[in-house]
């Protein structure tokens, strides 16, 4: 062993390096290693036989080009010690917080191996990373097939994820190689093992028993493969040289949505913290599997709720009739939006706009009540839109439905001096309810000074409900909309309505239902924080055919051709 120190006791300064928890070793300005304690000796699994005399970069060639030969040889150019932790590639394969020191001789390098602890904290921050992916998205299946990203190489060196969906059918979701070159050669692998399998195969028996399955190298070899994987499946599998696997299944409440397969190469063991940690990111991501089909389910069930009730609007002559409904983002805020257009026996037509308060299935169903009582009652008369609002308010009381909602109902009707003057008497009523808003026939926006927002319904029903009137010119555009149209959460209400006002201006020589959709487009932005619906009638010229644009007459057969115009 090389003797570097230069004191007089050398026994005892060999005796201290010898017995430090440290690694040290001794560089010579050359490279050359001179000496190596044993705890050196230890961390790097080679003696100092093997080492002193060698030189450092033929020994340990991964550090040549790595955070740690670029750190020496700053050190050794600036004279000044550095502290750098990283990971050492082959022979060594662990992580290492090296301080290297310069000195008159060459290089110390102190050395400690933090292989456990850097793990460690890489699993608890991928454990971080994961819970926050599949926090901020509902689209858990597209995330879950993100998680081999995340996985590989801490946990695993590849992975994959395989979903099973509703119908018991097997797709892959998603791979990933530590070598990304490879990841397309997983793919394949994953893709082609779904086509046949046999029925020992570790993914089938994971779903089909809901417990994890480890295969070791000696079942990963020979004619054994054929019980993992058969055809295109096993010769990519044989490509990527397995050295263990293991599947974890995607447990939900109940039921088995997936599978996540780890596979370490050859020269990496099983850790038992790594399936650990694979474990409960199996765990997050079968919740988060289980908890997207809940809220899909639910959605579909209020969406199909609420567009049962959205019917197809009538399409008197000469008044088009458009009406929209966009759902919002969150499967809880869905049902209390709804919008209607129905004739009355006198051939008067009717829209109607509402919102039941709250953001719910149950607001759905509420919803559902109060648009079939309504038009129950707007069809054995001819009663205007504040009578109705009053017979509808006080059958909610009669009949017991505690709910709130707003509503506002517009009535278009038309006696023969009108018709010949051209022109459509709107009576409409509000209950809370944003006013409608009226596109004259040159784009201007009509003012309608005389409304104000009137007691919402389930309140008070002896509340006494009033009318507006306003005469309008054919060819105008009136729309009524739920507030999911223009209230957004980082704006104020004003704001929201002056974009509104402007939007429609803008948009105002456009089809009726280019109008409906670009307005939506503009306004809404994606998807809605709130649900949006819309209803608009656009009264083209009588003394015209009726346009292309306006499609086909539609009326109720009760309704005499000719009243459907008045």
């Amino acid at each position: 062993m090389a003797r570097w120190w230069r004191t007089g006791d050398t026994d005892e300064g060999e005796q201290t390096l010898e017995s430090m928890p440290v690694g040290l070793i001794e560089l010579d300005t050359d490279w050359v290693v001179r000496y190596i304690n044993a705890a050196g000796e230890a961390m790097v699994g080679h003696s100092r036989d093997e080492l002193v005399g060698r030189s450092y970069w033929e020994a340990f060639p991964g550090n040549v080009d790595n955070e740690f030969g670029r750190a020496y040889q700053e050190v050794v150019a600036t004279r000044q010690p550095q502290t750098v932790e990283a990971f050492s590639p082959e022979p060594l394969n662990q992580w290492f917080e090296v301080h290297a020191v310069p000195t008159p001789q060459g290089l110390w390098l102190y050395f400690t191996e933090t292989t456990t602890r850097r793990q460690a904290q890489e699993r608890l921050a991928l454990l971080a990373r994961v819970g926050d992916e599949l926090a901020a998205t509902l689209d858990a299946p597209m995330t879950v097939g993100r998680i081999p990203r995340l996985l590989v190489p801490t946990l695993a060196s590849w992975c994959t994820i395989t979903l099973v969906a509703e119908d018991g059918s097997w797709r892959h979701a998603g791979g990933w190689h530590a070598d990304p070159a490879r990841s397309p050669l997983v793919r394949h692998y994953a893709e082609a093992a779904l086509e046949a399998f046999p029925a020992t195969a570790p993914l089938l028996r994971a779903v089909s028993t809901a417990a994890p399955v480890t295969l070791s190298a000696d079942e990963l070899t020979g004619a054994r493969l054929d019980a993992v994987a058969t055809g295109a499946a096993r010769e990519l599998l044989e490509l990527l040289g397995p050295g263990s696997i293991t599947v974890l299944p995607l447990r939900g409440r109940g039921n088995v949505l997936g599978a996540l397969t780890l596979v370490r190469d050859r020269h990496r063991a099983v850790d038992a913290a790594d399936l650990a940690t694979a474990t409960e990111i199996a765990a997050r991501a079968g919740l988060a599997l289980d908890s997207a089909r809940l809220y899909h389910q639910q959605r579909r069930l209020a969406q199909e709720l609420q567009r049962s009730m959205l019917t197809a609007p009538p399409e008197p002559d000469h008044a088009q009739v458009a009406v929209r409904y966009l759902p919002a983002a969150e499967a809880a805020r869905v049902g209390g939006d709804w919008y209607d257009a129905f004739l009355q026996p006198g051939g008067a037509t009717n829209l109607v706009i509402g919102d039941v308060v709250g953001h719910d299935t149950a607001a759905a169903a509420a919803m559902g009540q109060l648009r079939s009582m309504l038009r129950g009652i707007a069809v054995t008369g001819d009663a205007g839109p504040a009578e109705l609002l009053t017979q509808l308010d006080a059958a909610m009381t009669q009949l017991e439905l505690h709910t709130y909602a707003t509503v506002a109902i517009a009535r278009f009707e038309q006696c023969d001096s009108e018709l010949d003057r051209g022109i459509t008497r709107m009576r409409w009523a509000n209950a809370g309810h944003p006013p409608p808003l009226v596109i004259q026939p040159d784009g201007t926006l009509a003012e309608l000074a005389s409304w104000r927002g009137e007691l919402m319904l389930g309140v008070d029903h002896h509340t006494e409900r009033s009318e507006s009137v306003v005469s309008l010119d054919r060819g105008t555009t009136v729309l009524l909309y739920t507030d999911g149209l223009f209230e957004r959460r980082d704006r104020d209400l004003d704001e929201g309505m002056s974009r509104l006002r402007a939007a429609a201006h803008e948009l105002a020589g456009l089809p009726l239902d280019d109008l409906c959709d670009q307005l939506i487009d503009r306004l809404v932005e994606g998807t809605p924080d709130d649900d949006v619906a819309l209803v608009a009638i656009r009264l083209h010229r009588q003394d015209r055919p009726r346009p292309a644009e306006a499609g086909p007459q539609r009326v109720p057969p009760t309704v005499p051709a000719d009243a459907s115009t008045r």
